[in-house]
């Protein structure tokens, strides 16, 4: 399963996700289900902007986990 590892890369910058929700200015709602792995997509518009707020490539905002069975 692909899975967002911003809450790594957050801790790791010294962020905080409130800061990221600010900058992203999206609903709650749907920023906590998407930084915490529970939507099915994600826009290219956040994908791009995450990239920019963390300085990241997309190779390092998301991950394969092989343990965890992909979801239809």
């Amino acid at each position: 399963m692909i899975r967002l590892n911003v809450l790594e890369l957050l801790e790791k910058q010294g962020k905080t996700k409130y800061w990221l929700w600010k900058q992203l200015g999206m609903g709650y709602d749907s920023y906590n289900k998407m930084i915490t792995n529970q939507t099915q997509s994600i826009s290219y518009k956040n994908i791009e902007a995450m990239c920019i707020l963390l300085s990241v490539t997309p190779n390092e905002l998301f991950e394969y986990d092989f343990d965890t069975e992909p979801t239809e």
